[in-house]
This record gives C-alpha cells, structure tokens and sequence, in this order.
C-alpha cells in the first residue's frame, strides 16, 4: 500500500460513513448504534493508515482531531481524563513563548541596529491592526442584524455556569499592563505585551552600545533563538497528543447534541467569520501578492492547533517559525506576531459584536444602528485589555451588558457553546495576524517571494 492507495481508502471509508448516517437520519434504513460506531472506527483506521504514509505533521494534528471527536463521543466520561494531556503540551508550549520573544527581538533590533524601522514597523502594524478588526466589527454587526438569530431564543436547561471574577479594567489599567513591572513576573503570569515592550526597549539598548559590548550578548541571543526553534521542533511531536485530547475533552463535556437553541447563533458565527476571511484577509492577501495556497499551507498547522486547544498561544512558536520560512523576516516575525495577539484579534473582534446584539435580540431589545455602533466600539476597545484571563470574551460582554442595561442570563446561555465558538474565532485571529506579518513585511519592502514560492511544509 502507497500514499495514494491509503488516501482513496479514506475516501472510500468516509463515504460508506456519509452514507450511513444520511440513511439513518432520514429514517429511511435503521442502523444500530453498534454498526455505525464500527464504520466510525474503520474511517478513522483509514485516515491513520494514510497519515502514515504521509508523514506529515500537520496530517497527524487533523487525524488526532478525528480522533478525538470519536473518543469524546463514545467515551465522555473516560475523555475527561485525557485534559492533562492537553494541559502538558499548553505547559510546554508556553515554556517557548519569552525565550523566543527575547531572542528573535533583541537579534532584530540590534543585529540591524536600524531603530527607525522599529518605529516604522509600529505605526505600520498599528493602523493596520485597526482598519482590519473595525471591518470585523461591522462584519459581525451585518450578520447578527441580518440573521436575528437572538430573536425568540429559548435557554436550555442546564447552561448556567460560574464564570470567573474578574476586577474590571479602567483604561489607566489596561495602559500600565502593557509596560511590564518585571520580566520574570511577565514570564511567569505569560504576559506576552510587556515581554514584547521588554525585549523591544533591550534590543535598542544593545543596539545603542560599543559594537565589542553588543557582540557577546548578541551571540547569545541567536545562539538562544535558534536553540528555541529547535525545542519547538521537539514540542511539535507531541502537538498530535494534546490536540486529540483536547478535542476529546470538548467533545466530551458538550456532546453534540448541546447547540439546540443556540445553533443559529453558532452558524452566524462561523458564517460571519468565513465572510471575514473572503472579503477582506484574502484580498489583502491578493494585494500585498502573495502565493495563497502556499500561505494556506504556512498557516494551517498553527491554525488546527489553535482550533483544538482554543488558545491562540500554543500556535505562537509554529506560526512564527512558519512565518519566517514563508520568507517574512525574523525581526517582523517577532515584532508584528506578539503586538497583533493584543491589537489584532480580529475572530475575538467580530464574535463580540455578533454576540453583543444577540444578547439584546434574545432580550427583545431593539437598538439602533448607532447604538450598535458605540457598543461593538466599546467592546473591541475593552478587549485589548484582558489577555491571558479565561473566557475572557464573555468576561468582556458581562461588563459590557452592566454598561448598556442588557440582562445577563443570554451571555450565560452563550456560555455553554463558548468553547465551540473559541475555536473558531481564536483560528481566525492566528490566520489574521500571519496575514499581518506578511502585509508589514510588504510593506517594508522585505518579504521574501522566493521562500514563499517554495515554501514547504515540515
């Protein structure tokens, strides 16, 4: 058996299994639970089969995800204690995220010592950051309006969750934040930002010193950056493993069966975020004239590891290291990546204003255009200030909910498709800042066409 033959054995496997499920769906033939597991477990035989004749790293992230899919359905009780896998390898990606940081910034900025393009790279990533996540809210705005998917809701029993206390953030907090108060306390709580302010402000300081004074800490810092690519090398063994299992654990604990009521409101979700990436990351894309199946293939390992574990940081180190064989330089990598985590959530963005309104709709609340307007501004405003904090998003719309008189139990209902819905727009942040990294590179007149004509995937 080749490559080949395994791929037409998935296919084959997977439509003997459509093909189950639309005739007992429909009622038309009635399969035992037995047999339809069974077609299940023989799909997911072929797709391994296949993965191993394609070696593939990213092949494998997709498989694990089946994988998990299945071991959550059938095993739900079982799959819980599949999460301190996924924990491990959150742990260990976080291990990459400073190191890499410092290293890749300090070499950036110092090994140049252009500290013009620093500024030059701010500004440029700033005002590109905000047209493209204010074009996300009003996408989000469009699609819920459209839809109306808040109208009528009825909650289903059973959804009501304790969110964490979170003190509210006025916006001197979200100002001092950014500036860190010390590296290892920023290390330690995963404070991207001030690493990022830390590392930008050092690589100036080395750059501005005697070139006999600067040689030795340089040497270390891309001896240190090389030696963290590699470690995240190794890490990315174990991507498959903490991915399966947190899908497992997911699918698990919602089942399939929990969208109900909530179904629409998903569906827009996932509509409004596909409408996003058509009408304005790919024509971006086609502007700044990048290969785009190439781009696909540079981002879709960091993207399924960032749908899986609903965290934008375990793609971090991939997406970076992607980025720079994709032909954009190392010192924008590192620079435009770290600060779009913050400014550029565009998934984050567009969920927000989507759900803001779904919570006035299932209220029976009708605002006006304006008002909309105001509370998605504030919404996308506001979420630049709470990184790192769980379930931050719904965090960020209970406060908003206290601002605008909204009643608070259709963010409780969200709640119980949070994660589904994490994973989609935490996705589209990862595609939407890899994106940025390219527009910044373009626009420095650095991207490199070469390497993304030819760029492979490991």
């Amino acid at each position: 058996m080749n490559k080949r033959t395994a791929g037409f054995l998935s296919l084959i496997t997977f439509t003997l299994l459509a093909l189950a499920y639309f005739l007992h769906l429909n009622k038309w033939v009635e399969l035992p639970s037995p047999l339809l597991a069974t077609v299940r477990w023989l799909f997911i035989a072929s797709i391994v089969t296949y993965a191993i004749f394609k070696r593939s790293l990213t092949t494998w992230i997709l498989t694990s995800m089946v994988i998990g899919i299945e071991i959550g359905m059938d095993f739900p009780t079982f799959s819980q204690n599949l999460k301190v896998l996924s924990n491990i390898f959150l742990r260990l990606v976080k291990t990459i995220i400073a190191p890499i940081l410092f290293a890749t910034l300090v070499v950036g900025i110092a090994g140049h010592s252009n500290l013009k393009q620093v500024g030059r790279m701010g500004w440029k990533s700033i005002v590109y950051f905000e047209v493209v996540t204010t074009l996300a809210l009003i996408i989000g705005l469009v699609v819920i309006n459209v839809t109306g998917a808040g109208r009528g809701i009825e909650v289903p029993p059973g959804l009501h969750e304790t969110l964490p206390d979170v003190k509210p953030q006025g916006w001197q907090e979200v100002i001092l934040h950014i500036f860190p108060e010390n590296f290892v306390k920023s290390i330690y709580h995963g404070d991207v930002l001030p690493i990022v302010i830390f590392s930008v402000i050092f690589g100036i300081a080395l750059a501005m010193v005697r070139p006999d004074k600067r040689k030795p800490m340089l040497e270390f810092s891309e001896s240190l950056a090389e030696v963290m690519f590699k470690f995240t090398n190794i890490i990315m063994y174990f991507a498959p493993f903490g991915v399966g299992a947190a899908i497992a654990v997911t699918v698990g604990h919602l089942g399939l069966d929990i969208l109900g009521n909530l179904f629409r409101l998903l569906l827009d979700l996932y509509l409004a975020l596909t409408i996003f990436m058509l009408i304005v990351l790919l024509p971006v894309a086609l502007i700044i004239k990048i290969p785009i199946i190439n781009f696909i293939k540079a981002v879709s390992e960091p993207v399924s590891i960032a749908f899986a574990t609903t965290s934008s940081e375990s793609a971090l180190p991939k997406a970076m290291e992607n980025m720079e064989k994709f032909g954009v330089p190392g010192k924008i990598v590192s620079f435009v990546l770290p600060t779009g985590y913050t400014f550029n959530l565009d998934g984050t963005t567009l969920y927000l204003s989507l759900a803001s309104i779904f919570v006035a709709q299932a209220a029976g609340i009708d605002l006006s255009f304006g008002e909309q307007i105001v509370m998605g501004l504030t919404l996308m405003l506001t979420s630049k200030g709470v990184a790192g904090v769980p379930r931050a998003s719904l965090v960020i719309l209970l406060g908003t909910a206290a601002s605008f008189n909204l009643p608070l139990w259709p963010i409780m209902a969200i709640l119980g498709i949070d994660e589904l819905m994490d994973m989609a727009r935490t996705s589209v942040n990862v595609i939407g800042n890899t994106l940025a990294s390219c527009v910044v590179a373009r626009w420095e007149g650095e991207f490199d066409d070469e390497k993304a004509k030819n760029f492979i995937p490991d």
